[in-house]
């Protein structure tokens, strides 16, 4: 059956545009959106389609303009670096020999699924190349009928790689049939056209009604039938749905000019296309028209190095600009299946003769200390690469080398210090190589690091992003050949030739990033210093802590959670008495109903669209008021504890060490500190009684001790150090209590008359204005006026004038850079420091405030856990570093090594930084966590 492929050219300008870094040529022309859309033609055009269109929007009005004239009324303009990547994007579509199809009066959605329709009618097969939700009413699958064939509609998101080819399909992604996708969207408008939805009714809402009732009519219908507020907003609407449902529905019967079967694909106008190439410096398009950059016109362009990255963040003359990954980066890879002894001994061979290799694991789970080894795969060059099944044993599975026999021979090189290996999230593959006997040494760079030290907040930074980002390559999605939801497969059960695909290309994706990656690392000194010396040693002492894993008493976990379960049944019967009625106390609904409606209670938080709210900070404004919001807040922090710590660690226990393993993240705060998750370890409150009795449970063994070592208000000291406020240091320096000496000078109280009170005020001042806290927020932390809190700020600042002058400062650099640096040059980029909205300009200045005392505490930490592990290497068995929290190190120690310890570590956290004032450590012993906190 011959093939149609219709371009939506709008969603592919625009996707890559918000997809790929801003680039531009060597003259400076705006190039990244144009590259993008060059590599997805050149992917389309690879795939030999019968018939191909590119299609856009015609300028001018169109019917639905008449029909509502606010349509689209709220829809920015076209970014100003966007506009001029317009016609070029044309011309190369033309010199590619596809026809650009623009029809007056209607949208391009209109002109694609016209000929779409027309085509599958005709026996033809038709794929949609968009990202635009509106085209999944037009999916169906191919048949055959009345004795002719229908082809199928299928979409296509060449940027992610998705596809919707039929009714299930829709049905899984949006919950609806294609058929109801009209509707579905009727119900719930859309703001970026301007079509107002009913109220509230999101994607779940809209299928469940369309699920109830069928059709839009049927809704429309049965409106009455709807109760609550939502049913309200669905009535309210009603007058609108009908319109909706025009405006959203395509048209199929536009008069085009030609039929589907004249889209074919016309003779390329070479000299052109290597013309505009060249200019625009595209290396890999150019070489595959037989000509080298440098070839075409604007040779001086391409010499020069042609495309140049402008990513936001950088200073805004553009100083810093380095140059864009080469086009060839893009291009498919070749994968090779090792299923036989002398492939194996081929790559290994090819392996000892690399300076360097990637690697990538593939395992039957996430969870990395209970996970087995699947496969491995390795890339030595960019574009070739390798899969080596080991564990497929699905019915069927082809055979496969034998997986010890596989480690045995790989073993040489894999521990080999000297071998240098790239990964990407490589702790992972550590841990896993490590549980199968083979460690993994000479672990030299990581993709997912490099890229969160260049620019932490750029793009994420799992492989499928950075891919897009630095590449302009869609991988293979899990989903793709595992399937989703429950019915997706581990990955023992995947085809071999699709795991071929996918883990070959993860080794090779990995390899072409690390190319990238490096290059721009190389030319940053300060950030490359900041990967090489902190966060690449930090990956095996993160991989050794979470190995080591923390000995949990699971049977006073459970002896709390029954404890909590009682109080929380005596807050429940508490609550349905003052209220004279049952509630659900977890429905913020009822409780809602119940405070604001029922007890007339002030509604003084509201959520962002206006209504009343129930979360904790709405309900301790009126605790005041009522005793019943403290009941509820009370009782929801026992079931927080409960569900989050108490009912469910002991479950987390791995069955095979007896332990509880945390997993930790370097590339998940902005600011560099490290984030725990399965289960997160760093948010178990401490500043309640409940809270800090979950810390008992952390034990040490029979003849072990629990030693905690804590920075003292580290954030506080990194601010005297980076302001170099003379009061500040003074107060450091001497050894003072830094909350009481404020006290004493904000208040003009010596420091033998500072009360409790004093002390409380001041510690908020301090932390506050560190935290970016306006004169309002102390004023209702502290319970003052605004006036009082603002005249508190005021002295602070008379007082320590050098802080003020830092701040300031600091604003003033985060506006001319677009980052702020950390002492040791970690960079935190503020992409709204210029923002016209004031609320979000406010949050990147307070963030420029904060980020570097919070980098600068990460990075502090870091160094001391690096040198901490490194003299834990020659005690091993003595003591195990178990736990990092904030600005605290955990340790399990022999009882007679607890004093050498001691010592040590304090020794080196406190020697981590060498700061205008010394760093403090308190530490503490116990049997258990809490006793040594």
């Amino acid at each position: 059956m011959k093939r149609l492929v219709l371009i939506d050219g709008s969603s592919y300008l625009y996707r890559a545009f918000h997809a790929l870094p801003p680039l531009t040529n060597a003259d400076g022309e705006p190039t990244g959106a144009l590259f993008g859309v060059v590599n997805m033609l050149r992917a389309t055009l690879k795939e030999n389609p019968d018939y191909i269109a590119f299609v856009v929007d015609a300028p001018g009005r169109t019917f639905r303009d008449d029909l509502d004239p606010e349509y689209k009324a709220n829809r920015p303009p076209m970014p100003d670096d966007l506009r001029p990547q317009v016609q070029p994007m044309c011309d190369i579509v033309h010199a590619l020999g596809i026809d650009i199809i623009r029809i007056d009066g209607v949208e391009a959605d209109d002109v694609i699924g016209t000929l779409a329709v027309q085509a599958a009618d005709a026996g033809i097969d038709v794929t949609i190349s968009t990202s635009d939700k509106d085209f999944a009413q037009l999916v169906r699958s191919p048949r055959d009928g009345d004795g002719a064939a229908r082809g199928g509609i299928a979409l296509v998101n060449t940027m992610s790689g998705s596809r919707l080819d039929s009714d299930e399909a829709v049905l899984d992604r949006h919950g609806v049939r294609a058929d109801q996708i009209v509707d579905y969207l009727a119900l719930m408008g859309d703001k970026v056209d301007n079509i107002p939805g009913v109220d509230k009714c999101g994607p779940k809402t809209a299928a469940k009604w369309l699920a109830e009732h069928g059709t839009l009519d049927g809704v429309i219908a049965n409106a009455d039938r709807i109760t609550g507020k939502i049913g309200e907003n669905l009535r309210a609407a009603l007058h609108r749905l009908p319109l909706n449902r025009t405006l959203t529905t395509i048209k199929l019967d536009v008069d085009v000019g030609r039929s589907p079967t004249e889209l074919v694909l016309r003779e390329q106008h070479v000299e052109d296309l290597r013309g505009l190439y060249a200019r625009y410096g595209f290396k890999q398009a150019l070489r595959e028209l037989g000509g080298e950059p440098g070839d075409g016109p604007r040779d001086a362009a391409t010499d020069a190095g042609s495309v140049r990255n402008t990513a936001a963040g950088y200073a805004r003359n553009n100083t810093a600009a380095t140059e864009a990954p080469d086009p060839a980066l893009s291009a498919p890879g070749e994968y090779e299946c090792v299923d036989t002894r002398d492939k194996l001994d081929a790559w290994i061979a090819r392996l000892q003769g690399a300076e360097e290799f990637a690697f990538d694991t593939e395992t039957d789970s996430l969870d990395a200390m209970r996970a087995n080894l699947v496969g491995l795969s390795f890339a030595v060059e960019t574009g070739r690469a390798c899969y080596i099944p080991l564990g497929h044993d699905y019915p069927g599975a082809p055979a496969q080398l034998d997986r010890a026999e596989v480690l045995e021979a790989l073993r040489p090189l894999l521990t080999d210090p000297a071998r240098r290996k790239i990964g990407q999230h490589g702790k992972y593959e550590m841990h896993v190589m490590r549980r199968h006997g083979v460690p993994i040494r000479g672990y030299a760079d990581d993709t997912m690091l490099q890229s969160f030290v260049l620019n932490a907040t750029a793009t994420r930074h799992d492989m499928d992003s950075l891919a897009l980002r630095y590449l302009g390559y869609a991988t293979t999605k899990y989903t793709d050949i595992a399937g989703k939801g429950a019915k997706q497969i581990t990955f023992n059960q995947v085809a071999v030739d699709d795991a071929v695909n996918y883990g070959a290309e993860d080794a090779d994706i990995t390899l072409r990033l690390h190319r990238v990656l490096s290059a721009r690392l190389a030319e940053e000194p300060a950030l490359e210093k900041v990967y090489r010396e902190i966060e690449m040693p930090l990956v095996p002492v993160l991989e050794r802590i979470e190995a080591n894993g923390v000995l949990v008493d699971a049977d006073e976990l459970r002896k709390q959670s029954a404890d909590l379960g009682k109080r929380m049944l005596e807050a429940q019967q508490k609550a349905t008495e003052l209220a004279g009625r049952s509630f659900n106390l977890d429905s913020p609904k009822q409780v809602c109903a119940l405070l604001f409606e029922e007890l007339k209670l002030p509604a003084l938080v509201k959520t962002p669209k206006g209504q009343p709210s129930a979360n904790e900070e709405a309900l301790e404004a009126i605790a005041d008021q009522h005793e019943l919001p403290r009941i509820i807040l009370d009782y929801r922090s026992l079931a927080k504890l409960r569900g989050t710590y108490t009912d469910k660690l002991p479950q987390m226990i791995n069955p095979d060490t007896g332990r509880l393993h945390t997993s930790y993240h370097q590339a998940g705060a902005a600011t560099g500190r490290l984030a725990s998750s399965d289960p997160n370890l760093q948010n178990i409150p401490i500043r309640t009684v409940d809270g800090r009795h979950i810390r008992t449970a952390f034990v040490a063994p029979p003849g072990r001790r629990i030693v905690a070592c804590d920075y003292s208000q580290i954030e506080l000291r990194i601010m005297a150090h980076l302001s170099g406020d003379e009061g500040l240091l003074r107060a450091f320096a001497a050894g003072a209590d830094i909350h009481k000496a404020t006290a004493a000078e904000v208040f003009g109280k010596t420091l033998d008359t500072v009360g409790g009170d004093d002390r409380r005020a001041a510690k908020a001042i301090n932390f506050g204005l560190m935290y970016g806290m306006s004169a309002f927020g102390l004023a209702k932390q502290l319970g003052v006026s605004r006036g009082d809190a603002q005249d508190y700020i005021g002295l602070y600042f008379a007082r320590y004038p050098g802080v003020r002058e830092f701040m300031d400062r600091t604003r003033e650099q985060a506006r001319e850079r677009g980052y702020v640096e950390t002492v040791f040059g970690r960079r935190l980029y503020l992409d709204n420091i210029h923002a016209r909205n004031q609320g979000l300009r406010a949050g990147a200045e307070r963030a420029a405030i904060n980020a570097p005392m919070q980098g600068t505490a990460a990075d502090i930490i870091k160094r001391a856990m690096i040198g901490i592990h490194h003299w834990l290497a020659d005690h091993a068995g003595r003591a195990l570093m178990i736990l990092q929290v904030h600005d605290e190190l955990v340790f399990e120690v022999d009882a007679g090594f607890v004093d050498t310890l001691l010592e040590e570590v304090v020794a080196r956290m406190v020697g981590a930084a060498q700061l205008r004032v010394p760093l403090l450590v308190e530490s503490g012993v116990g049997d258990n966590w809490d006793e040594a906190h």
